[in-house]
């Protein structure tokens, strides 16, 4: 079973499209006129202003795409029913880490796109943030499941990598997006639809986040971040050129 078909009923409601990260997705995008969204979701992040067709294997988070959102096809990343060069740009927004063989899936997704392929991931190789003080246990798997840029890059060829840091009041809730908010963390709703904490194994690190938000131990230690706006945690753009018409601009 898909895992989203678990966890994803309350994606249409806690992981809503960030503007700052809408925008910074849309300008990656920009000079194409349509877009393949792979790993769709509940519907974040397709841009307006291009025509988009969406990918989807999980009937829980298609059912939550609202009205008018691109049409959507249920498929997976790694056989994509399209042909070769169908798009000008393919997108795909935290998703390689779901996939059975991210390779496989970056390869078909270069292969029916001919100019661009923008990809907004999470840097394993950073130090990610306080979280990982509570539960490294999860860090380590997340080190594991995420692609590295390097190997990226033996994928897509040449690619700009474009840091995002993340602003203290993200409104699409993925793991990083509560460093400013450390008692979103004791919320199961809030957990149950950030796939890395989607799992009861982590209620002990969980409990002593609880403990140390109670005590203040948490403010001692990381209270420092409070005072920021954003923060750069590992997350960034990915943007690869791979067509003979697309560009890196």
């Amino acid at each position: 079973m898909n895992e989203y078909e678990r966890i994803g009923t309350g994606y249409a409601r806690n992981r809503r499209a960030d503007r700052r990260l809408t925008a910074a997705i849309a300008a990656a995008l920009d000079g194409n006129r349509n877009v393949l969204n792979v790993g769709a979701g509940a519907g974040s992040y397709e841009p307006s202003g291009l025509a988009a067709v969406a990918v989807e294997p999980a009937a829980t988070m298609i059912a939550q795409r609202p009205r008018g959102s691109a049409p959507c096809v249920r498929a997976r990343a790694e056989a994509l029913p399209f042909g070769d060069q169908t798009f000008d740009a393919g997108l795909a927004v935290l998703t390689l880490h779901h996939w059975s063989d991210w390779q496989a899936g970056l390869g078909e997704l270069a292969r029916v796109v001919c100019r661009k392929v923008v990809l907004f991931t999470w840097d394993p190789d950073s130090e990610g943030f306080w979280l990982r003080d509570y539960l490294p246990e999860m860090l380590a798997k997340d080190r594991r499941r995420f692609p590295k840029l390097d190997d990226l890059r033996t994928v897509l060829g040449d690619v700009r990598v474009q840091r995002v840091p993340i602003p203290h009041d993200c409104t699409d809730g993925f793991l990083g997006a509560y460093w400013r908010r450390p008692d979103a963390y004791l919320d199961p709703s809030i957990r149950h639809s950030i796939s890395s904490l989607a799992r009861e194994e982590f209620a002990a690190g969980i409990a002593r986040l609880a403990a140390d938000l109670e005590s203040g131990a948490w403010a001692r230690r990381h209270g420092h971040v409070l005072g920021a706006a954003e923060l750069d945690i590992g997350y960034c753009l990915v943007i690869a050129n791979v067509g003979r018409r697309g560009s890196l601009d």
